[in-house]
């Protein structure tokens, strides 16, 4: 069933022969972003580096929207219903339909699209629905883990589904900026892993959440009274604190979702795991539906 429906999706949002003119002129075309919005629908391709992802994503009924991305021989697709949160993702192997991992070099590619995405599409609710459900889907595959399945289901309800911590992104009286010496720390983001359980004290971090400040994209930490550039390996407890910690998505995008869920997870990532380590499955498990259908703080 699911290879089925990859061939009507690939039909629907692409037309006969797409596949096979993009694949002819990827190797030709300049590394960048080119887009198309319409009425419902938002598309397009993005190059980098000679690789090319080819996206679409369209209102098929009133707040349902179907997405794809097609790149390095991978289709992901997504129906993302933003009526009741639900959603179901998959991703398979063209030639075959069969099911695949993500690897690398998909993870780099999605990540240079959704980079590319923040920087042409409106920031927040300000862009369209289709291009901003488009936008968070590519932002959970950039991230996702190559041992987390491709074909899930996504759900989201507030209090239930994720908890919001908008609250905790301020300091110091605003979004963004220095805290000026006056901040609003989170305690605690926690995550497991083979140093411990949530409930270890080096499995934790006391962060400022928010765009407060970054250090050649990582974060700073305080030690003995002074903020430090880097990252504490599994310290006791650190205080850090910049580059848009607790923030769905990678890095700072172009939503401004400040979650519990997102908040551990970075807590994983960023305390001596990769972004797509085992480790941090759990948690991105737990942020997807954060990613998808949390709204953003302002």
């Amino acid at each position: 069933m699911r290879k089925v429906l990859g061939a009507v999706t690939a039909m629907m949002l692409w037309g006969c022969g797409g596949q096979d003119s993009g694949s002819a002129e990827a190797g030709r075309a300049a590394d960048g972003l080119e887009l198309t919005q319409e009425a419902g629908v938002v598309s397009g391709r993005f190059t980098q580096g000679g690789s090319e992802a080819r996206f679409a994503s369209r209102e098929v009924e009133q707040g349902v929207y179907r997405i794809e991305v097609r790149q390095n021989g991978m289709t992901l697709t997504g129906l993302v219903d933003a009526v009741n949160g639900v959603s179901t993702l998959d991703g398979f192997a063209e030639e075959s339909g069969q099911g695949t991992q993500m690897l690398d070099g998909d993870r780099e590619l999605l990540s240079g699209l959704y980079a590319a995405l923040n920087s042409q599409l409106p920031a927040g609710d300000a862009a369209a629905a289709e291009a901003k459900y488009l936008r968070r889907a590519v932002s959970l595959w950039s991230q996702h883990p190559t041992t987390v399945e491709l074909q899930r289901t996504v759900m989201g309800e507030q209090g239930r589904g994720y908890t919001m911590l908008c609250s905790y992104a301020k300091c110091n009286g605003s979004w963004t900026g220095s805290c000026g010496g006056s901040y609003n720390w989170y305690s605690y983001a926690k995550h497991d892993c083979q140093h411990g359980g949530f409930d270890s004290t080096i499995n934790q971090q006391i962060a400022q959440l928010g765009n407060h400040g970054t250090c050649s994209g990582d974060e700073y930490y305080l030690r003995s009274g002074s903020w430090v550039c880097g990252e504490p390996d599994h310290w006791s407890r650190p205080k850090v604190m910049g580059n848009c910690f607790g923030r769905c998505g990678g890095g700072c995008g172009g939503d401004t979702q400040y979650t519990l869920d997102a908040t551990n997870h970075d807590g994983c990532v960023r305390n001596g795991h990769a972004l797509a380590s085992a480790y941090c499955d759990d948690q991105f498990a737990s942020a997807s539906d954060d990613e998808m259908y949390a709204p953003n703080c302002y």
